[in-house]
């Protein structure tokens, strides 16, 4: 080799090098959010989960990006969603529910949000020790049924029967009936339970509720009825019968009162918990957070749609009133 050759061909290596070394740099890792839901009404829990991740040392944009799948109530682009979140080979998946996205892989780390059991839905073996690549937050919604009576009641008490809506497809749902029937015997009350697995069933179930003369209705926890919150919420108001929920979103397009976990302060958590596998914590060894932040939320607006005096002691103890 001439030295006009070696000193081209060194030139063209130092060239190269930057080149080079940038493509080995790892990637900026990315955290994928499923959701079943809408993304408009749950601008929150986007914050929320930015919020946790900050708190651990990840700010989007600098050393950590989010890829957002909402499914818009369709559950059925849940598992298309989840294997496009796998085909981008994201670090973590934060995900509602977390079934989904378990089937969707065996190795990506899953942090979930579920108001049911983990156990009994197998997502982990333990709530101490979950095993495998699955973690999360729970809230655990049929320790809340009753609350969510005895919160109805001091809205509405002359109701002498009450009416209770169930996805007996869902697991949380049918957990919360024993709760409310042992708050409806203690104040003597009737409970009058309707069953909906479908939303071609929701209008046939408020038939069924008005027939019986409810004159109030516990709304249990369910996907099928978070995706139809505003169908249900119409339904309530047509029929005048006032209704208690488990989220805030009801209320927040018009139902009349929820009660249940703090979406936003669950995801704060879930983020904390995706930091953590980011920095190389094992999803096997982290235990199942539970829950302790609840919010009160009433709507004004239904309340005197309703007819309904809204009772101070009951203000003073909202979270937050919609006007």
């Amino acid at each position: 080799m001439d030295r006009r050759t070696f000193i081209g061909s060194l030139a063209g290596g130092l060239a190269a090098a930057p080149y080079f070394a940038r493509a080995q740099q790892p990637a900026i890792p990315a955290v994928g959010l499923l959701r079943s839901s809408p993304s408009a009404p749950f601008a929150s829990i986007v914050e929320a989960l930015r919020q946790g991740l900050k708190e651990t040392g990840f700010a989007e944009g600098q050393n950590v990006t989010i890829e957002q799948r909402w499914a818009d109530n369709q559950l059925d682009r849940l598992p298309v969603l989840a294997a496009d979140l796998v085909a981008r080979r994201v670090a973590v998946i934060v995900s509602n529910g977390g079934e989904v996205a378990k089937k969707a892989t065996a190795t990506i780390p899953i942090v979930f949000v579920t108001s049911e059991d983990p156990v009994s839905l197998g997502l982990v073996a333990s709530l101490n020790r979950p095993g495998g690549n699955v973690t999360g937050i729970n809230f655990f919604a049929n320790q809340l049924g009753g609350k969510r009576l005895g919160l109805l009641l001091e809205l509405v008490p002359k109701a002498a029967v009450v009416a209770f809506l169930m996805d007996p497809g869902r697991p949380a749902s049918v957990a919360e009936l024993p709760s409310v029937e042992s708050a409806a015997r203690t104040v003597d009350r009737k409970i009058v339970l309707v069953k909906a697995a479908g939303e071609h069933e929701l209008e046939p179930a408020f038939a069924t509720i008005v027939k019986a003369g409810a004159g109030a209705l516990v709304v249990g926890g369910s996907p099928l009825f978070t995706s139809q919150s505003r169908q249900l919420v119409s339904l309530a108001a047509r029929h005048s019968i006032p209704a208690i929920y488990d989220m805030r979103i009801y209320a927040a397009t018009g139902g009349l009162i929820s009660y249940g976990a703090n979406q936003a302060e669950a995801y704060r958590q879930a983020g904390i918990y995706a930091g953590r596998i980011l920095k190389g914590a094992k999803p096997s060894e982290l235990p199942v957070l539970q829950s302790s932040t609840f919010d009160l939320v009433i709507n004004m607006k239904a309340a005197n749609a309703l007819g309904l005096t809204v009772p101070q002691s009951l203000l003073l103890r909202a979270d937050e009133v919609i006007q």
